[in-house]
C-alpha cells in the first residue's frame, strides 16, 4: 500500500505528548483510587497521546480512559516511542469495559475516525490488549477501517517483551494470573467499599444490646459495646481480607461460600477455645450473624477478580442473597432471644 507522509510532521504537533514517567500527583491519585476516593471519575480524555517521539511507523497501543489503566500502559512504554489510542470507556478498564461492550469494535472505529490515524500512521496495525479481545471483533476493524488488530499480552508491563517477540505473546504472557500481591493491591477498595455495611450492621447490633429483661439499657449498650464491635469486625475481616488473601486455597467455587466457610472455622474456633461466648445461643446467633455478613462482603469481592464472569457473578447472587439474609435474620433473632436469658 503507497501511502502518501508528506502530509504527517503537521498532523503530529496535534497530537499531545505524555509522559511515561509517572509524576507524585499520579502516585497520589492511584493511591485515592485504591482507596474508592474519586474512583468513578478518574479518566483521561479518549483520543490520540504520542509517548516519546512517535512518527508515521510507530506502534499504535490502544487503551482505555480509565486512569489508572492509562497510566500502567504509558509507563510500560517507557523508552519507546509509541502512539496511545484511548478509548472511552466510562472510566472503566480494559477488562471489564469489554465485557460491558464499552471497549469495543465500535469505538475503536469511531476514535480511528476521529484521531484522523489513518492520516498520522502509515502502517495499518493497532496492538489492543488481550484483555480487550472480548469486545473487539478483529476482522470488523480491518473491514471497516483497514487497520489490522494484532492483541498483546495480558499485562501491559510485558509490552516490551511482546515487541522484542516479533509482536508475539508468549504463553506466560497470555497468562491471566491472581497472586496474592494482586488480591492484597484490590483489598483496599472492596474494604472501603463495603464500609457502610459494617457500620451498619454494628449500629443495629449496639441498638439491639440495649434490651434485656429489666428493660432497655443504655448502660448494657455501652458495656456490650466492645465485644459488639469486636465481633462485627471480625465477621467482616473474615469476608474483606482472610478470604481474598486465602483465596485459591478455600474450597467451594463461590465466593459467598468461601467468605461463610472463612467465618465458621472462626466463629466455631471461638467457641471451643475462648471464653467470649456467654453460652450456647450467644455463640449460634454470632456464628451465623458473623457468616452472613462474611459470605456477603467476601462476594462482593468476584467483581475484583478474574475468578468469576458476570453471568456466574449474576447466578451466584440469586441464591446467595435470600440465603445471607435468612442467616443474618436467625442470628438476630437469636442474638435477641440472648439478651433475655
Amino acid at each position: 500500500m503507497n501511502i502518501d507522509i508528506s502530509n504527517l510532521k503537521p498532523l503530529f504537533a496535534t497530537v499531545p505528548t505524555v509522559s511515561s514517567t509517572l509524576t507524585a500527583k499520579d502516585y497520589l491519585g492511584t493511591l485515592k483510587v485504591r482507596l474508592a476516593i474519586g474512583r468513578g471519575s478518574y479518566t483521561v480524555n479518549p483520543g490520540l497521546y504520542a509517548i516519546g517521539k512517535p512518527n508515521s511507523t510507530s506502534d499504535v497501543f490502544v487503551t482505555a480512559n480509565y486512569k489508572l489503566s492509562f497510566d500502567v500502559v504509558r509507563q510500560s512504554l517507557h523508552g519507546l516511542n509509541a502512539w496511545l489510542l484511548v478509548l472511552n470507556t466510562r472510566g472503566i478498564n480494559v477488562w471489564c469495559a469489554a465485557g460491558k461492550g464499552l471497549f469495543g469494535t465500535n469505538e475503536l472505529l469511531k476514535q480511528i475516525d476521529a484521531t484522523s490515524l489513518k492520516d498520522i500512521v502509515s502502517h495499518r496495525k493497532l496492538i489492543v490488549p488481550q484483555l480487550g479481545a472480548p469486545g473487539v471483533a478483529a476482522h470488523e476493524v480491518k473491514k471497516q477501517s483497514g487497520f489490522s488488530v494484532v492483541f498483546g499480552p495480558a499485562r501491559a508491563t510485558d509490552i516490551k517483551a511482546f515487541v522484542e517477540n516479533g509482536y508475539r505473546s508468549t504463553p506466560e504472557m497470555r497468562t491471566v494470573t491472581f497472586t496474592l500481591r494482586d488480591r492484597l493491591t484490590l483489598m483496599p477498595v472492596d474494604i472501603v467499599l463495603s464500609s457502610p455495611y459494617l457500620l451498619g450492621l454494628i449500629v443495629m447490633l449496639l441498638l439491639i444490646s440495649g434490651f434485656g429483661k429489666e428493660g432497655y439499657s443504655l448502660h448494657d449498650i455501652f458495656a456490650e459495646s466492645p465485644q459488639t464491635i469486636g465481633l462485627t469486625l471480625l465477621g467482616y475481616l473474615a469476608g474483606t481480607v482472610i478470604t481474598p488473601a486465602l483465596l485459591p486455597y478455600i474450597p467451594f467455587r463461590s465466593f459467598s461460600a468461601k467468605g461463610a466457610a472463612v467465618a465458621f472455622l472462626i466463629f466455631v474456633a471461638l467457641y471451643f477455645f475462648t471464653p467470649v461466648f456467654g453460652g450456647i445461643v450467644e455463640a449460634i446467633a454470632w456464628l451465623l450473624i458473623g457468616t452472613a455478613s462474611a459470605s456477603f462482603v467476601a462476594m462482593n469481592f468476584t467483581g475484583t477478580s478474574n475468578y468469576t464472569s458476570l453471568s456466574g457473578v449474576l447466578k451466584e447472587m440469586k441464591y446467595a442473597i435470600p440465603m445471607q439474609v435468612v442467616v443474618l435474620v436467625i442470628g438476630l433473632i437469636l442474638f435477641v432471644i440472648h439478651q433475655f436469658i
